[in-house]
This record gives C-alpha cells, sequence and structure tokens, in this order.
C-alpha cells in the first residue's frame, strides 16, 4: 500500500476513517502523514487533509456541523466525502459566505451536541437530502457503530414531517447494521431503486461442507449479489477463494452478480438495469421450478 492507496480508502469511507479500517502497512501511513496528505484527528483516527474542518467552518459563521459533515465528524460511513463543509444556521440568520453548504432549520437542543448535530439528527438530516444508496450508507454505519439504535430511527421518522419525510421513512425502514461498508450499502440501495427489496445483507449460507455470509442475498430469486472491492479482492488468494465460492454457488443453483466499486459508484443506472433484467429472469426460473415442483 503506498500514500495514494491511503488516500483512496480514506476517501472511500467519506475522508475520515480508523486506523483499522484504512488497512495495508503502518509504514502506508506514516508516509501519507508525512506528506502532509492525511492528518490524524485523534488517536488510531485519520483524515483527508483536504477541504476545511467541519467545526471550524461551522464556528465562523455560528452555526452548527450537519449532515454529511456531522457524518464524518461521528465516523460514520460516506459514499462521496462532502467537498466543503455542511453547516446548519438558524431559519432567521442570513448567511451568504460560499465556503459552506447552507441549511437553514431552528435545531432543538436535544439534536445537538456541542457545535455538531447528534447522531440522530445527522441519519435524518442525510437521509432527506441523499438520494437512497449515499443515505443507506450513512443509517447502516450508524447503527453498525452503535451511535443509533433501529428502535429510535424508526421512532424518529415515524415523526418526521416536512419535505423528504417519506424518504426518512424509508431509509428507517432499510436501514441495517449488517452490511459491512458504505459500498455494499450503496449497492443494496442501487438495488431497493430498481425494484429488488428482498435482498438480505450478510446472510449466513450453509451448504454441505461448507459456509458463506454473502454481501447480498435474495432467497426467494436464489440471487446473490457480491461487491467486490480490489482492495479486499485484489491478491492471489483472495481470487482463488472468490472462484471456489461463486462456482459452489453457481453449481448450487443460484445466480451471481459481482459489482466493482468504480460501477457502484459512477455507473448506477448500469448496475440498475443489469438487476432488473437478471431479477425477471429469476422470477421465471423461480415460478419453472416452482410448477415442476408442484406437478412431481
Amino acid at each position: 500500500m503506498d500514500v495514494d492507496e491511503v488516500c483512496r480508502v480514506l476517501y472511500r469511507r467519506g475522508g475520515v476513517a480508523r486506523r483499522r479500517d484504512i488497512g495495508g502497512n503502518w509504514r502506508a501511513v506514516e508516509r501519507a502523514l508525512s506528506s502532509g496528505r492525511v492528518v490524524r484527528l485523534a488517536r488510531g483516527t485519520y483524515a483527508l487533509s483536504s477541504g476545511k474542518a467541519p467545526l471550524a467552518a461551522a464556528a465562523a459563521v455560528s452555526g452548527v456541523a450537519s449532515h454529511a459533515s456531522a457524518a464524518q465528524l461521528w465516523l460514520m460511513d460516506l459514499v462521496t466525502a462532502p467537498a466543503i463543509p455542511h453547516v446548519t444556521v438558524p431559519r432567521s440568520r442570513k448567511l451568504t459566505s460560499d465556503q459552506v453548504v447552507r441549511h437553514w432549520a431552528d435545531l432543538p437542543a436535544e439534536d445537538v451536541d456541542g457545535r455538531v448535530t447528534t447522531p440522530l439528527r445527522t441519519v435524518v438530516d442525510c437521509a432527506r437530502t441523499m438520494p437512497l444508496p449515499e443515505a443507506l450508507a450513512v443509517a447502516d454505519s450508524a447503527l453498525r457503530r452503535g451511535l443509533v439504535s433501529r428502535p429510535e430511527l424508526l421512532a424518529r421518522a415515524a415523526a418526521t414531517r416536512g419535505a423528504g419525510r417519506a424518504a426518512v421513512r424509508r431509509v428507517a425502514e432499510h436501514a441495517s447494521a449488517r452490511p459491512a461498508n458504505p459500498f455494499e450499502s450503496a449497492l443494496r440501495g442501487i438495488a431497493l431503486d430498481a425494484g429488488l427489496t428482498g435482498l438480505l445483507p450478510q446472510l449466513p449460507m450453509d451448504f454441505d461442507g461448507w459456509s458463506l455470509r454473502p454481501d447480498l442475498v435474495d432467497p426467494a430469486l436464489r440471487l446473490v449479489l457480491e461487491a467486490d472491492s480490489f482492495e479486499w479482492h485484489g491478491g492471489r488468494s483472495a481470487l482463488a477463494a472468490d472462484c471456489r465460492r461463486y462456482d459452489e454457488l453457481v453449481a448450487e443453483g443460484w445466480t451471481v452478480l459481482r459489482f466493482a466499486w468504480e460501477q457502484v459508484m459512477f455507473d448506477g443506472p448500469w448496475v440498475a438495469g443489469v438487476l432488473q433484467r437478471t431479477a425477471r429472469r429469476c422470477a421465471v426460473t423461480a415460478d419453472v421450478h416452482t410448477s415442476l415442483s408442484t406437478a412431481a
């Protein structure tokens, strides 16, 4: 792993990550720090040095770091790091600065923690304003890290009013702590937008003598989706393990689709089209198998 790879990992995690999430070797992280492209926020926590610090930007306009910037500060996973900080100020405040993304809201005290929105408020704000794949990555990571609980997220979504309430409720309904990273969450968000509602994240599957936990599984369609990152699947041993796993699934009658990070992040319409076409074929196959079983 070199400095560029360290920066790419941080970028894919929204600009901020813990040491264990970066992976690779310690010397690469030290070289990234020495280059100035990466900064240490706290013990074991690192960030890209590009862009203004959200808390400093919020303080400069007497506002609160919010939305994607608050998600960064709480170490929630982001599909895309914000180019400039997101800040929320009271509705009565005039704010003309072009150095921040401006949001207006009269935040209750229970929605603010110092100079940043609380985790629950942050998830709701992101759900209101982000596309589903991006919002789901934030919500999934908040659940995975224990920053919010599913009951309180559902309750908050049910109580949400105003613009974006349907989006908030949709994110709350589908949010899960099971996805391992924002890549998997984004793929599930694209699938949901494409009409595939039966996909379950990280579902354990046991066969004769072997077991696995694919990224997404639809048991009814016998469909498996894998979010394959070169970062984790690029070695020879990883490639061999993947080949064995996918071949075994196909031999057992499952359809397996593998998507690269670049496809999920930058070619969502194509991914959605492939998912829809495959789901239609799988549905026909499932109906045929059901009919044959009934006849037998």
